[in-house]
């Protein structure tokens, strides 16, 4: 509905016949284009929390004959896997304070801890949480490459996601990313992807059929096969 409305006007001529009304012509209803801005992503330690209650019960179920089975990842068999990923979310906690993580070895936690280090290893991912939730922790460059925080601390993310369900995915364990995480996840391999080929971090992509889930392209985009076997 229109708000177009009868305005008084006065005519010149004779003060009797002083009283005349005009129209206004009706205006045609203005449009506006509403802007909505794009939603604000999660933080990364949320995504971070979300990601290691995901792969938490995968990775506290693996049982000790299990340690030597292949993985999607040929360089690593499970020990070795589990081994890399306590590094990951240990390593990577001072890269939130802008300070040298130490990716010079990977120690044998495994061993270090026996029969303990799942508890462990869930400690250190709730100091990992911790250390991207500070202030400021996504702010600025960060890390030997000097890149943004965020891509550093989404590539802490990726890392316990994919690895996660390469660990769920060699022991026959069901595994559901968290939410939010894979949407991340693709913006961070479609900025890296090259340079991360470039640095054998990722193979070449692996194609998937029409209709494959997020997940699925997520793990071609980084050299997985989504649908990987051990045998």
């Amino acid at each position: 509905m229109s708000d177009t409305h009868d305005i008084p006007h006065e005519s010149p001529g004779d003060a009797s016949d002083h009283t005349a009304q005009t129209q206004q012509a009706p205006q045609a209803p203005q449009t506006t284009h509403a802007t909505h801005p794009a939603p604000t992503p999660p933080p990364i330690s949320v995504l971070l929390d979300g990601a290691a209650e995901a792969a938490l019960p995968v990775l506290r179920a693996v049982r000790d004959d299990q340690l030597g089975w292949p993985t999607p990842c040929s360089e690593y068999d499970v020990r070795a896997l589990l081994n890399h990923l306590f590094q990951v979310v240990v390593a990577f906690q001072p890269l939130a304070a802008k300070k040298d993580g130490d990716f010079s070895h990977t120690p044998d936690r495994l061993a270090e801890y026996g029969a303990q280090w799942p508890d462990r290893f869930t400690d250190e991912t709730a100091r990992l949480v911790e250390a991207w939730a500070a202030p400021g922790a996504e702010d600025g460059l960060t890390g030997a490459m000097q890149l943004p925080a965020r891509t550093v601390g989404a590539m802490a993310l990726l890392d316990l996601t994919v690895h996660a369900w390469d660990v769920a995915r060699a022991t026959g364990r069901p595994y559901a990313p968290a939410a939010g995480c894979v949407a991340e996840l693709r913006t961070l391999a479609a900025q890296m992807g090259p340079t991360a080929r470039t640095m054998n971090v990722f193979a070449e992509p692996v194609p998937v059929p029409p209709g494959a889930s997020d997940l699925e392209v997520l793990l071609a985009e980084t050299g997985r096969d989504p649908h990987w076997t051990a045998g």
